[in-house]
């Protein structure tokens, strides 16, 4: 097996555990190494610290898998890896609930690989050059552990092109989905398309969260901003909202939405579907002088990056700020961020301003969190990305 030895001082992230290692921070290699293959990764005495999959086009030069000397990176190192994923949630798969993440990337030491579960089917996508060399292997063991009728790949990720790997889209397992599948979350039953929806096909990530918001809007008008497929809108119609406005800039997510909505048997003449884009809209509807007891807001990731941060406060102020003006006096906002590096405290922070600047007076008084197939690990906080603040106008 090739070497890496890293620089001096450059290696106490990964004896903490933690999955990457910068390509700034190898100071040599012994051998001439492939991307995607296994490497022994030591320090400057030349101290094993963990096994790893090295990949020299990305900046993440090497994802850490094992850091037991004893435990080779073999065949049943990676079908033992995706078996501890699935039975850490098979609990969670239920008459109520037949949709979850089975596999989730680093935090189940599989770097670079998401499969999510839609009732008979499986949606994954491959961000790195390590899982597409073991794919085969992957896919086999899903098969053997679930017996789906198909698994299909979406992998036309940015992500890839950092690790110098083209788009890869198609059946890798039995059969093509229908263009919807039809899963149940919380009871409530959607329509997702695996092919041509957004990520995987639907966002497992909110499922706690759209149960928690809908406990109070009963009898309330609601907003459901950037609304997909309509997670917020029928879990609020479930439990008894009487109107619900939803928008997204999305004809597919607006007719998949509308589909959802009749498929469940709600009263359509309560339900305004809107396509827009959100921030033009929420302005229309301040000039508009609208009001709304409930409103959510779950904008795409943006910050991408540390080095995005400044930018996308000020575009999670403004959004939130609109919506703000839209609350009286009792009002509540659901407002959410699925970027990595907007931490919680900085995003409190950036409501607080959004409030300053729309006049308005709040109280945080609960926070989201991302549900636990999507969980942390201690030793890579970044797998901590989505969270959420409910927040009541005074």
């Amino acid at each position: 097996m090739n070497k890496i030895i890293l620089q001096k001082g450059k290696d106490k992230a990964a004896w903490q555990l933690h999955p990457w290692v910068f390509s700034g921070a190898i100071g040599k290699i012994n051998g001439r190494v492939q991307p995607g293959e296994v490497v022994a990764v030591y320090n400057i005495e030349e101290e094993f610290i963990a096994y790893g999959v090295y990949n020299n086009t990305s900046r993440v030069a090497v994802r850490l898998l094992e850091w037991n000397p004893a435990n080779e990176i073999n065949e049943d190192w990676w079908r033992l890896r995706v078996r501890k994923a699935i039975q850490n949630r098979k609990h969670l798969l239920t008459a109520d609930n037949d949709a979850a993440r089975l596999i989730f990337a680093e935090a189940d030491f599989l770097p670079g690989l998401i499969a999510d579960k839609y009732a008979d089917y499986i949606s994954i996508q491959v961000h790195s050059a390590g899982i597409e060399q073991v794919k085969e292997l992957i896919v086999d063991e899903l098969v053997n552990l679930l017996q789906p009728k198909g698994i299909y790949e979406r992998s036309d990720l940015k992500s890839r092109d950092y690790e110098g790997l083209p788009d890869s889209n198609g059946v890798l397992w039995g059969e093509l989905p229908p263009d919807f599948v039809e899963i149940v979350e919380n009871g409530i039953h959607y329509k997702v398309n695996i092919i041509d929806g957004q990520k995987s096909g639907f966002y497992c990530d909110q499922r706690e969260n759209r149960f928690l918001t809908a406990q109070y809007v009963k009898g309330k008008r609601m907003l459901d901003c950037f609304c997909y497929s309509g997670g917020f809108t029928l879990n609020a119609f479930r439990a008894g909202a009487d109107e619900v406005v939803s928008v997204d800039s999305s004809a597919l997510a607006i007719e998949t939405l509308k589909e959802n909505v009749k498929y469940n048997g709600f009263d359509e003449t309560k339900h305004v579907a809107v396509q827009s884009d959100v921030n033009k809209y929420l302005r229309q509807l301040g000039e508009g002088g609208e009001k709304f007891d409930v409103i959510v807001l779950d904008p795409p990731k943006y910050a991408p990056s540390r080095s995005t941060l400044e930018k996308a406060s000020r575009a999670y102020k403004d959004l939130n700020r609109r919506g703000l003006m839209l609350l009286e006096s009792g009002g509540l906002l659901a407002t959410f961020s699925c970027s990595g590096a907007m931490d919680i405290e900085t995003f409190k922070q950036v409501i607080a301003w959004a409030a300053l600047d729309a006049g308005k007076e709040i109280q945080f008084i609960r926070q989201f969190s991302q549900p636990e197939d999507h969980p942390v690990r201690a030793s890579f906080s970044e797998g901590e990305y989505l969270k959420g603040l409910l927040v009541r106008v005074l």
